[in-house]
């Protein structure tokens, strides 16, 4: 098992962190991409839509995930990726053999549901 302990978080960090679920609403073949990616508009309820972009190819195609809910940090800042500025960060499970599992909830809920 691998030590994190030089790496622990205070529960105040974590509270920072805003981790909230959102449906994406359109996806598409990011081309100017350097690294095969998808972007995605991401419905996140009161918080408004966000643009993203996520390096998902191997495991997803652009019109599965219409519909698809999905956790992502809201509060980094705007990163501009390739010809567009990333608003917010998709969370995934990152396995270099596999590819990249999106993580969502189990059940559907309300967009801008907050992960705690």
């Amino acid at each position: 098992m691998k030590n994190t302990s030089e790496h622990k978080l205070t529960w105040s960090d974590f509270q920072k962190v805003e981790m909230r679920v959102g449906t994406i609403l359109k996806a598409e073949i990011f081309k100017e991409a350097r690294n095969p990616a998808l972007k995605l508009d991401i419905d996140f309820g009161e918080f408004g839509i966000r643009r993203s972009s996520a390096q998902i190819t191997k495991l997803y195609k652009a019109e599965e995930l219409i519909g698809k809910q999905v956790i992502a940090v809201l509060n980094f800042p705007p990163k501009q990726i390739a010809t567009m500025m990333s608003e917010c960060l998709v969370l995934a499970a990152v396995d270099g053999g596999l590819g990249t599992s999106l993580l969502s909830p189990d059940h559907r809920v309300e967009n801008g549901t907050r992960i705690s």
